[in-house]
């Protein structure tokens, strides 16, 4: 069954030529916008079972699968991004989701000294983007595995939920936590599976549906 993307609920907030019908649902025409992506391997689509670099196929990826359900995606998931000092792309797009700070973590940031990096980028994206609707993503916590071997990187990853969502409030954007879409990660303890893609997509049209409601 097909995931049902209700973008309509952000129209408001969107310039007419970002704004596009592309297909039919039960009779009711679903509109689609151009959706910027920003985020590190989880993102990207880094399959952790090469050692080069690879990613899972895109139709195996949450990306990919927003895409064939004829959303216009433009990942800009790199592999070991940390929360950059500012935004600085200006491509013009309806929605912006931003998903940052494992590595942040993983370079031994805590939860706090993160949402305050993550809140001075967003700022910088609030001053460049004016027709665009922001959603902030928490990421998953991290699991015991290769990458994460400590209590501490556990205790943080746990609490950048919550730092995340008290700058969401303050700045005004939409935010939601990955931590509650049962998201399966993989032996390193940081990366999606195949099927944690699909639980990510599943989660992420779940909260876009309730903001209509």
């Amino acid at each position: 069954m097909p995931y049902i993307l209700p973008f309509r609920i952000f129209s408001k907030q969107i310039i007419d030529s970002l704004y596009f019908p592309v297909k039919v649902y039960n009779d009711t025409e679903v509109y689609h916008e151009k959706i910027l992506c920003i985020g590190d391997s989880n993102t990207y689509g880094y399959d952790p079972r090469s050692y080069f670099g690879s990613r899972y196929p895109k139709e195996k990826r949450w990306t990919g699968i927003l895409e064939q359900e004829g959303c216009k995606i433009m990942n800009k998931g790199v592999n070991g991004l940390c929360i950059p000092d500012s935004f600085q792309d200006n491509t013009d797009t309806g929605l912006i989701i931003v998903m940052l700070g494992t590595n942040d973590l993983l370079q031994g940031k805590t939860a706090k000294k993160t949402a305050e990096k993550m809140k001075h980028y967003l700022q910088t994206m609030l001053e460049k983007t004016h027709s665009a609707s922001i959603l902030l993503i928490c990421p998953p916590h991290m699991k015991y595995g290769e990458w994460v071997q400590t209590d501490l990187l556990i205790k943080e990853s746990s609490l950048l939920s919550e730092e995340y969502k008290k700058i969401a409030n303050e700045l005004q954007i939409f935010f939601c936590d990955a931590e509650n879409w049962n998201i399966e990660l993989v032996f390193d303890g940081v990366h999606f599976s195949e099927k944690g893609h699909a639980a990510f997509v599943k989660g992420l049209c779940s909260f876009l549906s309730s903001l209509s409601e």
